[in-house]
């Protein structure tokens, strides 16, 4: 269970099968299931099929905006949401979203980014939030700052704030990686101490 009451999460399964409990309901996840679990939901965890289970738990900080209602949980999989087609790239470079990028409740999003065999970003973009990236099927070579690393599945990276990156998916087969990102707030200045924030008022 999460102890945290401020924390929300996201899980992600990767392997086998895991029985998120939720306001007296199971949900049953499989390989591809997902679930948003807000602060203080009181969630549980088990893996109920007797075989080993793998998956990811995001955990966030949730920022509250007044105005804004804490967004609900829900359960989801990569099977059932159609990739969104970036433009230009003929479907080659596609992201999966949970969450409509409209929705302003949410501080942080989880998706799944896939390339096709031959697929490129083709330009070093940056972004203002850190990354991080968890390399779910395929391999590839993705530019860090000015070096370019091969990367494969079970490989995981962190990006630092405005770190250049571009990627080239070499193939054979799909190049595909979760990817996690701050949305929906200003960063905060200054920097945690003891559970709250240095230069900024503690919650």
């Amino acid at each position: 269970p999460e102890l945290d009451a401020g924390a929300e999460g996201v899980l992600f399964v990767v392997e086998g099968e895991i029985t998120v409990s939720l306001a007296g309901k199971k949900h049953v996840l499989a390989p591809g299931g997902f679930a948003f679990l807000p602060p203080a939901s009181g969630w549980t965890v088990r893996n109920e099929s007797g075989a080993a289970a793998r998956f990811h738990w995001i955990r966030k900080a949730y920022e509250a905006v007044d105005g804004l209602d804490v967004p609900e949980a829900f359960f989801s999989s990569d099977q059932n949401v159609a990739p969104s087609p970036m433009p230009g790239t003929e479907g080659r470079w596609a992201t999966t979203r949970f969450v409509d990028p409209a929705d302003m409740r949410h501080d942080m999003h989880v998706t799944i980014v896939t390339l096709k065999p031959g697929a490129v970003i083709p330009f070093a973009e940056t972004h203002v939030m850190e990354h991080g990236l968890y390399v779910l099927e395929g391999k590839a070579v993705y530019r860090l700052n000015q070096d370019w690393v091969e990367v494969e599945a079970g490989d995981f990276m962190w990006l630092r704030a405005f770190c250049p990156q571009a990627c080239y998916a070499g193939g054979p087969g799909n190049f595909r990686y979760l990817l996690y990102k701050d949305v929906n707030r200003h960063a905060r200045l200054g920097g945690y101490l003891g559970g709250g924030y240095l230069g900024g008022k503690a919650r």
